[in-house]
């Protein structure tokens, strides 16, 4: 398992396709950091009303 997180300065970054907002790694997506996509719950349920 790799350890993406190693100071809260140097995070692993990716930008949520829905709100473009950046958003950085969480102890909760530690399993599966790689299949996160977007930053909320909220923007996750709203991507289909956005083009």
């Amino acid at each position: 398992m790799t350890s993406y997180f190693l100071h809260k300065s140097r995070a692993i970054k990716k930008v949520c396709p829905v709100c473009q907002r950046p958003f950085t790694w969480r102890k909760k997506w530690e399993k599966d950091w790689e299949q996160v996509f977007y930053c909320s719950e909220r923007c996750r349920r709203g991507k289909e009303n956005k083009s």
